[in-house]
């Protein structure tokens, strides 16, 4: 006789119980990407000055037009919950304190990538088209370049335009095309 061997997938209300009943540690930087957990590597002083200096020229350029949040968690669907480095949101009064943003909330997503390069590529380009997310970008810390997603094909897993940018250039969210940003502060 086989055993049937299936996989327990958690959802993100699952993993607020774990939190609560201190089974996952409120510090402990963990993303839901398709019902898994995964623990997130340990950033190192490059990729924590990408995050920080992005994000200090987002704050500035976007003003009120966004709330920028830094590594925080976005609820996406039931079963994907990710922690991107950046997110740009719709701006709100309540800055989101009931609940995490969803896809519709979110201007642009950015993730910072050396060691989860093909990951950020691959799997989480695929699902961030699928739930319908309007642009990501991924600062390639190991090329110095920033690749920008956007154009997603509705109900497909890819987005529709991939563009390249390098030290020098300048570029700017769809939703918020006078928020200009070096790309030299994302490949510190």
């Amino acid at each position: 006789m086989s055993a049937e061997i299936r996989k327990r997938l958690f959802t993100v209300d699952e993993c607020l119980r774990m939190e609560e009943a201190g089974i996952l540690h409120p510090n402990e930087r963990v993303e839901l990407i398709q019902g898994e957990i995964f623990k997130m590597s340990p950033s190192g002083p490059r990729h924590g000055a990408a995050v920080d200096g992005t994000a200090k020229a987002a704050v500035l350029l976007t003003g009120d037009l966004a709330i920028v949040r830094v590594q925080g968690t976005v609820v996406l669907d039931q079963f994907f919950a990710p922690m991107p480095d950046l997110t740009l949101l719709r701006p709100r009064d309540d800055f989101y304190v009931e609940s995490n943003p969803g896809p519709g909330d979110i201007l642009l997503i950015i993730e910072i990538a050396d060691s989860s390069l093909e990951y950020d590529m691959n799997v989480k380009a695929s699902l961030y088209a699928i739930i319908g997310i309007q642009e990501y970008w991924i600062a390639d810390l190991q090329n110095n370049r920033v690749m920008c997603y956007s154009e997603r094909i509705a109900g497909k897993d890819y987005y529709g335009t991939i563009h390249e940018f390098r030290r020098g250039d300048v570029i700017a969210p769809q939703l918020l095309p006078d928020c200009r940003l070096k790309v030299d502060l994302l490949l510190p």
